[in-house]
């Protein structure tokens, strides 16, 4: 008797298809990498992918207090010392003034784009509106790598002020140090793991010496734009807020207040902070590790210095908390746009919260915060979010000036390019200016004006068709001029970071494109070309019908045929009769 012919195992099918997937890489890059989605697909389609909806519970107030605690913590207690110490000098209140109208600005592109597509994807949704997949991919990925890193230089520094709030003076002294590790790793700090995880639990559930050698700015003005560049990141709490856009109860009114009204007052704050920081301790004796708590100690007052830690504890852990809150919603977006695997999109229907995503990224951010000494992450985190941020800022006139209207692309593309390379004139013949490139600042930084002078006539005084926001809903005033400016201080701000910064950032970009390459494309392709084939006959539209189950087999099971016969005829020329998610749905041409 002949025996039976066995199946190929599951692998190798899988396998095989895999690599007839891969063959077809260029085709499906064509098609894929400058697609785009409507908001109506972002806000109703995609977001039934997650299974089941965020709950909308919060307000404005919600979101101011969601903004100022998830950017405080990060500026005060992080970066001010480190900065002020190393790079800035007692300027570094200059510096985050600076960063501060850089954020400001940025901010207002944000909320213009999360009125008109409020989702919890943020720049990712944003971007992938208006210029595609990849480039929305692109910032996705940048963004949750900021995220995950910031998120563990916080929780590192919530162990050095545990330290000083319980009298401890070394802030390594609850750390263990391990031999023949590289230096900035060796360092494991356990108590950054036990928040992180603890913090991850919860949100699966629910949701005069300032006059000293070298005056104000011992470091030069250098040294001021330096620091901006590095405390920029300090405002990325303002980016969490965008992604709770689907959980807010009227989003067109809360989130411009939630939105600008944190970073205004975050910045004030900041400035604050900083100024106090260097007038209590010269700026050269100031602490890199818990900076308050140790300035406090270094004057004398070890009982402030104990308060001020278990303080800046408390608002260390609000910061993460807002931070780990905002990724998880990020990760999940990404994940309904089938760009990682679905199963980070899963939304738990009784918590509402993104349960699989946030699990995930405590872990990552849980396992760099172990290992990494803050020095090594800041600089990263900068570039990605300064990138993030001009790249919003970019499809904001983009998406003003030529999807909105009928206007053609090219002039808008056109000032677009022009004004980043002006831009970024300026920003390398300041970097050369003690070569004597000063000619440069005057030539790009007016080409500059004179661009979007140019652009600001043209678009407002022969287009036919401008956009116009509808009363009910808010939008950046005096366009383009506050987006063309944050293009430009985000491109300054970045060309002010050191050269490893942009290796490391080189590095991540090719590890991303790579993976969008063997995984992501090929996903979205599955997802979403293959329905479309699916469901076209002969290139004509789909149109369809539904009506519930139940009310189906109701109709049949209680005899009445003819009227559930009479509801399929009405449907002329129906195609397909499939159940869908507990529905009939009746597909015609």
């Amino acid at each position: 008797m002949a025996a039976a012919i066995q199946p190929p195992p599951h692998t190798t099918i899988f396998f095989s298809t895999y690599l007839h997937s891969l063959s077809q890489t260029p085709h499906r890059l064509r098609k894929r990498m400058l697609a785009t989605w409507t908001p109506d697909q972002e806000l109703n389609q995609v977001r039934l992918r997650s299974g089941a909806d965020m709950k909308r519970k919060l307000n404005w107030l919600d979101l101011v207090a969601l903004g100022i605690g998830g950017m405080l913590g990060v500026g005060v207690f992080v970066t001010a010392g480190h900065v002020a110490l190393n790079i800035s000098g007692p300027s570094v209140f200059i510096s985050f003034v600076i960063a501060g109208v850089s954020a400001l600005l940025s901010s207002l592109c944000y909320t213009e784009f999360s009125i008109e597509i409020p989702v919890a994807g943020g720049a990712f949704s944003y971007l992938r509106v208006t210029f595609g997949e990849f480039v929305g991919y692109f910032a996705g990925a940048n963004i949750l790598m900021e995220y995950v890193l910031s998120n563990a230089a916080v929780a590192r520094s919530f162990t050095e002020y545990l330290c000083c709030a319980f009298g401890v003076s070394d802030p390594n002294s609850w750390r263990v140090e391990v031999d023949g590790f590289v230096k900035g790793y060796s360092m494991l700090d356990f108590p950054a793991v036990a928040l992180i995880a603890l913090l991850t639990l919860c949100l699966c559930r629910s949701v005069e010496n300032l006059v000293k050698p070298g005056g104000l700015a011992p470091f030069g003005v250098k040294g001021v734009l330096d620091g901006a560049a590095i405390v920029y990141f300090s405002y990325i709490g303002y980016d969490s807020v965008s992604t709770m856009a689907e959980e807010i109860q009227y989003p067109s009114k809360s989130l411009p207040m939630g939105i600008v009204g944190s970073v205004v007052i975050v910045s004030a704050l900041y400035c604050l902070m900083a100024l106090s920081l260097c007038v209590m301790v010269p700026y050269d004796k100031i602490s890199d590790k818990a900076s308050f708590s140790m300035a406090f100690q270094n004057m004398g007052w070890k009982w402030a210095s104990n308060v001020v830690g278990a303080g800046a504890s408390l608002g260390i852990v609000a910061s993460l908390l807002v931070a780990m809150l905002g990724q998880a919603r990020y990760l999940c977006v990404i994940g309904r746009a089938r760009l990682v695997p679905s199963w980070l999109a899963k939304v738990h229907p009784s918590t509402g919260t993104p349960f699989n995503a946030t699990l995930f990224l405590g872990v990552c951010t849980a396992s760099i915060a172990l290992f990494t000494d803050l020095e090594i992450v800041f600089e990263m985190i900068s570039i990605s979010t300064l990138l993030v941020f001009y790249l919003v800022a970019n499809a904001l006139i983009y998406r003003r000036y030529v999807i909105t209207t009928t206007n053609h692309p090219l002039p808008t593309l056109l000032f677009l390019f022009l004004l980043s390379t002006s831009s970024l004139g300026f920003s390398l013949s300041w970097k050369l200016s003690h070569k004597y490139y000063w000619w440069g600042l005057a030539t790009f930084g007016g080409f500059t004006i004179a661009t979007t002078s140019f652009f600001h006539y043209m678009v407002h005084f022969h287009s036919r068709h401008l956009h116009q926001s509808p009363a009910s809903k808010w939008s950046v005033p005096l366009m383009p001029w506050p987006a063309a400016a944050s293009i430009f201080l985000n491109v300054f701000l970045m060309t002010s970071l050191k050269r490893l910064a942009f290796q490391r950032f080189g590095v991540w970009a090719c590890l991303i494109t790579l993976f969008y390459v063997l995984y992501g494309v090929h996903s979205t392709y599955q997802a979403e070309e293959v329905d479309d084939e699916h469901q076209a006959v002969e290139g004509r539209v789909i149109v369809t019908k539904s009506i519930s189950l139940q009310q189906f087999v109701a109709a049949s099971m209680a005899g009445n045929f003819l009227a559930a016969g009479n509801w399929i005829l009405s449907c002329n020329n129906f195609v397909t009769i499939s159940l869908s998610q507990q529905r009939f749905i009746f597909e015609i041409s």
